[in-house]
């Protein structure tokens, strides 16, 4: 796909996904002074994903690195500012969380009780693959937070 067709997607996507990473640093009591900046960290991430998988990448790698990149820059900015990285990261990562796939798996296991013997398979199916996807998903936003601080975070010597 061309770059110059995914911009206004990729803009989009941007501003929602930095909307909904300023509610929860509200939620989180995030201080005021630092509520753009949880703005701009959502925004990064999730556009990131948007923008890697316009190109072709599956959502599960492109998250990774979204949030890779979201813990990295978080990680370098708390540093900067003597904050906790937390407030950067998970703030910026909140976007990246895939509600719509645990939706449509407890959804599918519900469905599974009222399922017919010939439909109950696939619904079982639908329903096992968005549960895999969903942990899988969870599974890279926590790596993609956590690698920054297991990297640059020293723990103090014992004297």
């Amino acid at each position: 796909m061309n770059l110059l067709t995914l911009i206004p997607e990729i803009l989009q996507d941007a501003l929602w996904s930095g909307l909904a990473a300023l509610g929860f640093a509200m939620l989180f009591n995030v201080p005021r002074h630092l509520l753009l900046a949880c703005v701009l960290f959502g925004a990064l991430g999730h556009a990131t994903r948007t923008l890697l998988m316009g190109f072709g990448l599956a959502i599960e790698p492109a998250t990774l690195i979204g949030a890779t990149i979201v813990g990295f820059a978080g990680t370098y900015w708390a540093n900067r500012l003597h904050i906790p990285s937390m407030i950067f990261t998970v703030t910026g990562a909140i976007p990246l969380v895939p509600g719509a796939f645990a939706y449509r798996a407890m959804i599918g296991i519900l469905s599974v009780v009222s399922a017919t013997p010939e439909n109950g398979g696939d619904i079982l199916v639908e329903a096992s693959t968005n549960a895999i996807k969903t942990a899988l998903l969870l599974l890279a936003i926590a790596l993609g937070i956590a690698w920054p601080l297991l990297l640059f975070q020293r723990p103090k010597p014992v004297v």
